[in-house]
């Protein structure tokens, strides 16, 4: 059993990330910082009409 679990330990793949973690999350803040501002846009536009 435990030739087994070496064998499978060893066949893992690694896969490597396009961009760094970091860029991921600056990504996802820009996006909601963007909806944010969308949302501030369109705040007060049923109150007009």
């Amino acid at each position: 059993m435990i030739a087994s679990v070496l064998r499978a330990s060893e066949s893992t793949v690694v896969t490597e990330l396009p961009i760094p973690p970091i860029a991921y999350g600056l990504l996802t803040l820009g996006a909601l910082l963007a909806l944010l501002l969308v949302t501030f846009a369109f705040k007060s536009s049923g109150t007009r009409h």
